[in-house]
């Protein structure tokens, strides 16, 4: 078997963000196992031209911002998924070590499709459908579909850390009446995450990513995940992917609002009761992945696993232990 270093990133080139979520990791590839060549990927960004620094370059910002922030929930919030929280920002930290400065601006827009649970546990799925929407400004803020409004207090060839304003969408009871009858809603909640990465080193361009969440409205609890990733072998000028592990915990007011069920909801239901106590929630991974097609259309693709584990597990209201959820979208960088 080749080693780690093999496969993946050594020197730097230029990259891209995926999705509304992915930063391009700029990279060269060496398999010293079955090739004597290197094939770099070239994946571009968009480089504002100083013409464009006017007020109409601001208005049209602003109006992509309103746009994203009223159709994105429709597309890729950052409700309560499979998709594992990293994938929501996979490669972002690599592009310092691989590329160095970033452009003074990369802007990416695009549609997406995504197929996941009806809420945590559920055993039916649905169809969301939406824009996704990317703007980064060097390597200091961002407007993401995926991210939310965000600052990296810190960027530097290991680390990233900052500060995030993002949303979970909650969940209806009319989603699956049948199931969730008399169990009431969880609202639309606004969250702020704080979160921090760091990349290995360029040998081995392994992630380690951290966020914590504190959710106002909805559940009015604290949730965060512990994730790792990093690029696999066979990626190509066209083609590349990661893969990694999660896990997901929660404190006793977001455990108890996602998966108790109160002396109230019970009348109401006919569930027994449950108390749902503070803890992991879930363990899980992802494969993300992209193609490109020319300098500036490119597709991604994500898959994610969630396994329910304890309190959440033995849920009244937990249909599936186990959900599965996909995305798919094709992105405009200009």
């Amino acid at each position: 078997m080749a080693k780690y270093a093999d496969f993946f990133p050594v020197d730097p080139s230029s990259g891209a963000n995926k999705n509304n979520r992915r930063a391009h990791v700029s990279s060269m590839s060496e398999c010293q196992a079955c090739v004597a060549r290197r094939r770099r990927f070239r994946l571009p960004v968009f480089r504002m031209p100083v013409s464009s620094r006017s007020g109409a370059f601001w208005l049209v910002l602003a109006l992509l911002a309103l746009m994203s922030l009223i159709a994105a929930p429709r597309a890729h919030a950052q409700t309560p998924a499979p998709l594992a929280e990293w994938q929501y920002s996979v490669g972002i930290p690599l592009q310092k070590m691989f590329e160095g400065e970033p452009p003074t601006w990369q802007i990416r827009l695009g549609a997406a499709g995504s197929v996941r649970p009806r809420y945590d546990g559920a055993n039916d799925y649905y169809l969301l459908a939406g824009p996704t929407i990317d703007i980064r400004y060097r390597d200091l803020a961002f407007f993401s579909t995926g991210e939310g409004l965000g600052w990296n207090a810190i960027f530097t060839d290991h680390w990233r850390a900052g500060l995030a304003l993002t949303y979970d969408l909650g969940r209806r009871e009319k989603k699956d009446h049948d199931h969730l009858a008399g169990m009431g809603n969880i609202g639309m909640a606004a969250e702020t995450k704080i979160f921090a990465e760091y990349v290995v080193s360029k040998s081995f361009p392994m992630v380690i990513r951290a966020n914590i969440r504190r959710q106002f409205g909805g559940a009015n609890g604290w949730v965060g995940d512990v994730g790792a990733y990093m690029p696999l072998p066979g990626s190509s000028e066209k083609f590349f992917w990661f893969v990694g592990p999660a896990v997901t915990f929660a404190d006793s007011a977001y455990m108890n609002r996602w998966f108790g069920v109160t002396a109230e909801q019970s009348a109401r239901s006919g569930y027994p009761q449950h108390r749902a106590g503070a803890g992991i929630k879930s363990y899980g991974g992802g494969i993300s992945a992209m193609w490109f097609f020319n300098k500036h259309w490119f597709a991604t693709a994500d898959f994610g696993v969630a396994a329910l584990v304890g309190d959440a597990r033995n849920s009244p209201v937990v249909q599936r232990t186990t959900n599965l959820t996909g995305d798919v979208s094709v992105v405009y960088q200009f």
